[in-house]
């Protein structure tokens, strides 16, 4: 299963099955999770409706549903994998071009129930990002268990990715597309029949289950005037606008909430649950992802002004949800903004230009796309995502036309896209190449310092306090009784615990032992790229990872941190690889 063509078509097929049934069960995630947590199967669609479970509440439950969703999502993802926090998408781009499409495989599940609850209790954003990272998981964890070589791990990524839009959305093409233009950034033959395989076995999975109907219900639009087509083009321009503005806001919106949040992450999403509930009090459109809004404006049954309020609701909610620490994708957000900016568009043609305008709701239509490729940059996405959505073939040419148009406008008003601004404001750049780095294919046994003086798990805090301040580290290794590796201790763990305990509990049942508050980071061993290891340390606690041996994970052999990334960048030559007899002598 590691090599050959057999193995790729064996492989595709495997991950487009896993991805399906992954889609099948988030499906029903989000709808048991909407029930229970709203009382109604899509509450965008409600109005100011009551949750029956709680009458007495009237609408006011809303305040409280994403209290409630942050609640049980905020200590999930803090605790299993703090990845799945956010869209998702950019962090399977980068895992496939500076990880080897190495993605942890509780991903899929953490992804899975920490999306379903934010979009069930109210949180604005879609379904896109989660699925994309679900699917992409379980093709790296099937990569992983086989150990097959890189560049097949990252096509088995591709083939999740591509799987979980197809079948959630019942669009294979564009989960196609999806992944080859915005995951593999990359259209080579084997790649692409692979991901084709994957994405039709999906699909056809999740027909047997969820239908095989378009997923949104649009009547149908045609151009009957050729001067239509310049009032699509000046679309483009206004929606290309709206994709990036979306996209500044949302990191805008984002910046304020880290400025603000001071508390532990965790409890992030159940404060700030509290800003969300009270928007959807006023603008219940926002509640989760608000297909059946989008449906009603482009049928008309919204007034301009209306649209306009939804359009800048949706782009607050949006942001405010990503900002507060939620979980789900930014596609069927960036849809519903085209939506809106469109149909307000149209009407306003059609006011105008009654006789040569047309139908308002094919604006709205063709808005859909320009903004999410205004949002993305991915206009052939784009443009097979809204045709295999909607059904709507008649008003491709208008499609395009604008798609391209917005594309052009986000280029020209920002280098980045929703999904790469998220990584470089990392520091992480996709479009330079990996081979100009100088640490291009280095391992972290190649850069790694002697790890340093272990603490006794039996040790008082202050003990440990003292030796952790005289250390130079922010955190040390912590041995247990049988004077194996037992964790990592922090001295922010230690300082927290010695200084403000928790008034509920007396003084015996307080931590007093480091062991007490030793904790085991994400792995990195000997043999772990050192790009994929400088993301992992960038998001742990502590100013340091210990390295564990590639062949007996339990140990660690040395220690990592930015000094000596930086060290290693600077050296005028690789530092030597540790012996054997060095290694043993590091060992606690």
């Amino acid at each position: 299963m590691r090599s050959g063509l057999g193995s790729v078509i064996g492989l595709a097929l495997v991950v487009g099955c896993g991805a399906g049934l992954g889609a099948i069960a988030f499906r029903w995630l989000i709808q048991s999770f909407t029930r229970l947590l709203s009382g109604h199967a899509d509450y965008s669609a409600a109005g100011h409706a009551a949750h029956p479970g709680v009458p007495w509440l009237g609408p006011w439950f809303v305040v409280l549903a994403p209290v409630v969703g942050g609640l049980l999502y905020g200590p999930l993802v803090q605790r299993f994998a703090r990845e799945a926090r956010g869209h998702g998408v950019p962090e399977v781009m980068y895992a496939v071009a500076h990880r080897g499409g190495r993605i942890a495989p509780q991903v899929a599940v953490v992804k899975a129930l920490a999306s379903a609850l934010c979009m069930g209790s109210g949180g604005s954003v879609g379904r896109e990002g989660p699925i994309v990272q679900i699917g992409s998981a379980l093709g790296s964890t099937v990569g992983g268990v086989l150990r097959v070589p890189e560049d097949r791990r990252r096509l088995l990524v591709a083939c999740g990715a591509a799987g979980g839009i197809a079948a959630t959305f019942n669009a294979p093409l564009a989960g196609v597309f999806f992944a080859m233009e915005l995951i593999l950034r990359d259209f080579a033959v084997e790649s692409f029949g692979a991901v084709v395989l994957s994405s039709v076995t999906a699909s056809v999975i999740g027909r047997a289950v969820l239908g095989d109907e378009a997923f949104l219900a649009l009547p149908a639009f045609h151009v009957g005037h050729c001067a239509q087509y310049v009032l699509f083009a000046l679309l483009g321009i206004v929606a290309g606008a709206v994709g990036v503005a979306f996209t500044r806001v949302l990191y805008l919106i984002e910046d304020a909430c880290d400025w603000a949040w001071r508390g532990p992450e965790w409890l992030r999403p159940a404060v700030g649950g509290l800003l969300l509930g009270g928007l959807l009090l006023v603008l219940p459109q926002m509640y989760g992802v608000g297909y059946p809004v989008l449906e009603n404006a482009i049928d008309g049954e919204y007034t301009v002004g209306l649209l306009l309020l939804l359009l800048v609701g949706k782009i607050v909610a949006t942001s405010l949800t990503i900002g507060i620490g939620g979980s789900g994708g930014v596609f069927a957000p960036s849809l519903f903004l085209g939506a809106m900016a469109g149909t307000a568009f149209g009407a306003t043609a059609h006011q105008l230009l009654p006789g040569t305008a047309g139908a308002v709701g094919a604006y709205g239509l063709v808005g859909m796309g320009a903004a999410f490729a205004g949002a993305a940059r991915a206009p052939i996405t784009a443009v097979i995502v809204l045709f295999e959505l909607t059904g709507q073939y008649s008003i491709i040419l208008p499609m395009m036309l604008a798609i391209v148009l917005a594309t052009l406008t986000s280029r020209l008003l920002s280098h980045d896209t929703i999904y790469t601004l998220k990584l470089r404001r990392r520091g992480i750049d996709l479009d330079t190449a990996r081979l100009e780095s100088p640490l291009a294919g280095a391992t972290v046994r190649e850069v790694m310092e002697e790890l340093p003086a272990a603490l006794s798990g039996t040790l008082p805090l202050k003990e440990a306090a003292d030796l952790l301040a005289r250390s130079g580290h922010g955190s040390l290794p912590v041995t247990g009784r049988d004077g194996g590796y037992a964790g990592v201790v922090t001295a922010r763990a230690v300082a927290e615990a010695l200084t403000e305990p928790d008034p509920a509990l007396d003084a015996r049942a307080t931590p007093r032992l480091v062991a007490d508050l030793a904790e085991h980071p994400p792995a990195v061993t000997t043999g772990t790229p050192l790009s994929g290891a400088l993301h992992t340390l960038v998001t742990a606690d502590g100013t340091g990872l210990p390295v564990l041996d590639a062949e007996h994970r339990g140990e660690p052999v040395g220690w990592l941190t930015h000094q000596t990334v930086l060290n290693a960048l600077h050296a005028p030559t690789p530092p030597p690889r540790p012996t054997p007899e060095a290694v043993q002598r590091r060992s606690p």
